[in-house]
């Protein structure tokens, strides 16, 4: 490997997974950007190549160009960096593009600088790009990307980031309407307070899903795979997203819930097989409405960002 070049491949994610939104996410495997990173003696960070979707190039707007920033102010290294950015994740997909974008940076330039920041360290330089991407600061895609599988964002002051155990046939399938929604669009339908009851129902799902990823036992994950507090509010943006879930659950999923902001639905499935009978199901829906989607079958990933 080049000492002074890096090229990654930054996983897409699902955010909130139903029951944990702002602190639950998972990294996947069958989707993701690439990114070249190399280290130059000029100060600073540059956007030299942005290929596959119309972002801005221009280092304070981009959220690589912020997150890297974050990470050069807190190093004592004098050069800076230029970024190539091949996005293979649509903007607005609600599978973590900001995200891959904000961590590929900052993971391949602590890669280069010989890894003096450590992963967690990386989730708050990489937060700085969701900032700019959503209005939030948030942690539940940046944190699965750059840990991989599972992780729950315990607490955000101070930041504490665990990694969850991956059920070794846990298989993901996501759709991707081709609709447009904003993560700041969907924040700002949210309510502000939620009831005691709904609390209640929430919390014991976030338990009963981590019990259920560190036992394994999929009939629980499957259970716990329910939102009763952002999922009625923000499924009214996304078109046919009823029967999507029902279809899904007919199919075999354990759950299906909407990732991250949307406009992208997930579900989760034991076994590739299911996973894709599934994935018939939701296109199916699709088709009948006549709405155009992208599709994806992923195992989840593990490793999180990778060297190509």
């Amino acid at each position: 490997m080049n000492a002074n070049e890096i090229r990654v491949f930054c996983p897409a994610t699902i955010a909130n997974v139903s029951c944990g939104f702002d602190v639950l996410g998972l990294a996947l495997d069958a989707v993701g950007d690439e990114m070249v990173v190399r280290k130059t003696t000029q100060k600073g960070i540059r956007i030299t190549k942005l290929i596959g979707q119309d972002l801005p190039m221009e280092t304070l707007h981009n959220v690589a160009g912020v997150a890297g920033l974050a990470l050069l102010a807190q190093s004592d290294y004098e050069g800076g960096f230029d970024i190539e950015i091949y996005k293979k994740i649509k903007a607005g997909s609600g599978i973590g593009s900001s995200a891959a974008s904000s961590t590929g940076a900052v993971w391949a330039m602590n890669a280069l600088l010989g890894k003096p920041f450590s992963p967690l360290e990386l989730v708050k330089f990489a937060m700085e790009g969701e900032r700019l991407a959503s209005g939030v600061a948030h942690a539940d895609n940046v944190a699965p990307a750059l840990f991989g599988g599972f992780t729950l964002v315990r607490s955000y002051q101070p930041l504490d980031v665990i990694k969850i155990n991956t059920p070794k046939e846990l298989y993901a399938t996501v759709i991707h309407p081709q609709i447009e929604v904003k993560t700041s669009d969907s924040r700002r339908i949210l309510k502000t307070t939620i009831s005691l009851e709904d609390g209640i129902k929430q919390w014991g799902n976030v338990g009963g899903l981590i019990a259920g990823l560190f036992t394994e036992d999929y009939e629980l994950i499957g259970r716990s795979l329910e939102d009763h507090i952002v999922e009625p509010i923000r499924s009214i943006l996304i078109p046919g997203f009823d029967m999507v879930k029902q279809k899904a659950i007919e199919s075999g999923a354990l759950g299906c819930g909407i990732s991250g902001s949307g406009p992208s639905v997930f579900a989760l499935s034991k076994g590739i097989e299911t996973a894709k009978k599934v994935a018939q199901a939701m296109t199916d829906v699709y088709d009948k409405i006549g709405i155009d989607y992208d599709i994806h079958v992923s195992k989840v990933n593990t490793e999180g960002i990778k060297v190509l």
